[in-house]
């Protein structure tokens, strides 16, 4: 069912990391005419390039930049300018979204996941599909609850990947374009005024950041080849051995030719 279209603009607050999707996505909301009223994100933007910084995006529409606390300490003071909105959308947001944020919008609170649900919440998605040779990956939306990417699924968009082949990296590059265009079609239902669907996840799995550092460590027995790929994403440490109190990221020779063929390409050669 479709209800009106809205006759003033949805007010909405962002909340990202620094990523190409990322900023896409927050420039295409805006273009979209949708007001966004604050934009999280991380305030050091690291090894984040132009492109992938949402912070440029909000500066060039002159969107408000601020972080969760400061968020969540201004819905404790009733702050004024928080009243009326509409919509609170994490894409790719870091940090778990608490209450009041989740109640506050009048439609809805949305989190863009890059894996499949309710199989890969969490952390790791990428890691842990080459890791265990799944065939199908994905990307998906679901309504926010206080447990972590556990709320009614809207959407899962799913592909083939060969887990033969892929890398964390490269999981990720191709996820990405995914995630935007899901993030695009969901919002353009939003802003027709269409209810978006919702769909219990049931049982799912859940990974975390102790688990997730487990996993990446060379144990007897593991396929090497594949744990290298699994968690090849630089400048992140890698797949880890633990030798003399340290953690040294391995490398194989087909990486190493990617790394050299990289070099070559941008002239670092001597």
């Amino acid at each position: 069912m479709s209800a009106n279209r809205h006759t003033r603009p949805l007010r909405a607050i962002f909340m990202a990391k620094h990523k190409r999707s990322a900023a896409r996505a927050l420039a295409w909301l805006v273009e979209r005419g949708v007001e966004v009223v604050a934009v999280v994100c991380p305030p050091d933007p690291g090894d984040a390039t132009a492109q992938q910084r949402v912070d440029l995006v909000a500066r060039r529409f002159d969107l408000p930049i601020t972080s969760d606390d400061n968020l969540y300490s201004r819905l404790a003071a009733g702050d004024p300018a928080l009243e009326g909105i509409d919509l609170v959308l994490s894409f790719l947001f870091w940090k778990r979204i608490r209450r009041p944020l989740i109640e506050l919008p009048r439609r809805y609170c949305l989190n863009f996941h890059p894996a499949p649900l309710p199989e890969l919440r969490g952390l790791g998605g990428y890691n842990v599909a080459i890791l265990e040779g799944h065939r199908w990956y994905g990307v998906s939306c679901h309504h926010v609850a206080e447990e972590i990417d556990a709320g009614d699924i809207v959407r899962v968009v799913r592909f083939p990947i060969d887990p033969q082949r892929e890398t964390a990296l490269s999981l990720d590059l191709r996820s990405q374009p995914r995630l935007l265009a899901l993030f695009q079609q969901v919002l353009d239902d939003v802003i027709a005024g269409r209810t978006l669907p919702r769909t219990p996840q049931g049982p799912g799995r859940y990974i975390d950041r102790a688990e997730f550092e487990q996993l990446r460590v060379v144990r007897p027995g593991d396929d090497i080849e594949r744990k290298i790929r699994a968690f090849w994403y630089p400048p992140y440490p890698g797949a880890v051995v633990e030798m003399e109190g340290r953690r040294l990221t391995v490398v194989d020779d087909r990486l190493l030719s990617e790394l050299a063929d990289l070099y070559r390409r941008t002239d670092q050669v001597p």
